[in-house]
């Protein structure tokens, strides 16, 4: 027990990593748009997520809304940028790749704290926990630094009428998706890092099978 106290660090920062990773993945706000034009955009301030995109409009654009208009992306729509889709597939594998690290290292946790010296039963989970967070971490980090991108770079996205989107907005900037992206990645590879560096302890190898 007293050789894995960076291992239980390491559960604890990979849950709350993978929490975030969660999270983001269901944050609208990955690009904050600002338009000039505010007849149906009211408040002037359109959100780009990578699942749909939202902003407030006084008008009736949407059945049963009047105030809040969202539009789903769809798998089909060609108009959506290469940095939206790969977020979307690069955290569905991070959640499951976090998963994985969790269930590894709960796995691994539980034969130390339940005394089993098994060098078989501890270190592999171990080092299988830390390898998927680390690659849970950049399968985030890839998209988070993909996005930020084309924010900083005022990228824009040729909507169709359909969303009541202009093409480019006057000006955007990074969403609380992305910062919480970036805390993610950051605790996903601290807990990789800290399951890697698992060593079986030398005492025990008298009971090793």
């Amino acid at each position: 027990v007293s050789t894995s106290h960076l291992q239980l660090a390491a559960f604890a920062l990979g849950t709350v990593g993978w929490i975030l990773c969660t999270i983001s993945m269901g944050i609208v706000e990955w690009r904050v748009w600002h338009v000039d034009n505010t007849t149906i955009i009211s408040s002037g301030i359109a959100w780009v997520g990578i699942w749909k995109v939202c902003f407030i409009s006084y008008l009736h654009v949407s059945p049963g809304y009047r105030e809040q208009f969202c539009h789903k992306f769809s798998g089909y729509d060609s108009f959506i940028p290469h940095e939206i889709y790969a977020a979307q597939g690069l955290l569905l594998i991070a959640m499951f790749m976090g998963l994985l690290g969790l269930a590894a290292t709960i796995f691994a946790l539980r034969n130390v704290y339940m005394g089993f010296t098994h060098k078989t039963l501890i270190t592999p989970f171990f080092l299988v926990g830390g390898i998927f967070y680390i690659f849970a971490g950049l399968c985030v980090l890839i998209p988070v630094s993909w996005n930020f991108y084309s924010v900083t770079h005022n990228q824009s996205i040729a909507f169709p009428p359909s969303y009541y989107m202009p093409s480019s907005p006057v000006a955007q900037e990074a969403g609380p998706a992305i910062p919480v992206g970036i805390v993610a990645v950051i605790l996903l590879l601290l807990s990789g890092t800290f399951s890697l560096s698992y060593r079986f302890p030398m005492t025990a190898n008298t009971n090793m099978k």
